[in-house]
């Protein structure tokens, strides 16, 4: 790991029978960056996304170390690991809420990682934890959702709220996975203004994998474009002209833009 870096992965392989999701993958991922993995549909990105909080282990050979941690190393999961997760916050498409509880419960487990399973079980929240959850909820517009039924609220509602989670985790790094791919235009704006507030004004580091390569290139000051498993691109928006996003999309180019394809 680099001296800047906050999380190094080095050869990072991922083999699903005879398919090879990624093939060799190495990134340094600076404190306080945003960057935007895209390419196109099987490329890879979710994958690599989701080995880095370790929901998914590589192949032999691969290491992936996060705050000077390991989270990983050939093909096993890093003893500390746990540890390590509670500064990686993980934000899912279907914003993986419980549904029957209500958001300000949801928004609460954030906090699991540094109170007793106990207290979290019965809902015993520490004072620290209310203000922070309530905090949380009033700076992305949602105070007044507090003790609404998650499954009542919009899937924008829900995404917010999810973010909010990670913000009372009080995660260093965010880990987003198509988090606007089912949200509405002015929903999939607002969660991507709300990740690039966050990344600017509290420091974060956000990674965030995108079908819409329109919003990586507006939101997202690195792009790491994936295709077949290898990365084929790495730089600043302004590196990926016409040719070169058709040369990594191919027939899906216009596909991938929501709101028109650059000229």
């Amino acid at each position: 790991m680099t001296e800047a870096a906050v999380l190094s992965i080095r050869n990072a392989s991922k083999t699903f029978g005879q398919r090879r999701a990624l093939d060799g993958v190495s990134l340094d991922v600076r404190k306080g960056e945003m960057i935007a993995l895209i390419g196109p549909s099987g490329s890879g990105k979710s994958t690599l996304l989701r080995s880095i909080s370790a929901l998914q282990t590589l192949d032999t050979g691969g290491v992936i170390t996060a705050f000077d941690s390991p989270v990983q190393e050939n093909g096993r999961v890093g003893g500390g690991v746990r540890k390590v997760r509670t500064r990686i916050g993980m934000i899912f498409q279907q914003f993986n809420l419980v549904g029957r509880l209500t958001l300000f419960t949801n928004v609460a487990l954030g906090s699991l990682g540094r109170i007793g399973a106990i207290q979290g079980l019965f809902g015993l929240w520490p004072a620290e934890t209310k203000q922070a959850v309530m905090a949380a909820l009033h700076r992305f517009g949602l105070a007044d959702y507090a003790g609404q039924r998650a499954n009542t609220l919009s899937g924008g509602q829900q995404q917010r709220g999810a973010i909010a989670r990670a913000l009372v985790q009080k995660a260093k790094i965010i880990l987003a996975d198509e988090p606007v791919a089912s949200l509405d235009p002015v929903s999939a704006r607002r969660v991507m203004e709300i990740l690039r507030e966050l990344n600017a004004s509290d420091g974060l580091t956000v990674i965030v994998t995108l079908h819409q390569v329109d919003y990586a290139l507006r939101y997202c000051e690195r792009v790491v474009a994936l295709k077949a498993g290898k990365v084929v691109y790495d730089g600043p928006p302004s590196g990926l002209d016409k040719p070169r996003l058709i040369e990594i999309y191919g027939p899906e180019f216009e596909d991938v833009f929501w709101e028109g394809a650059p000229q």
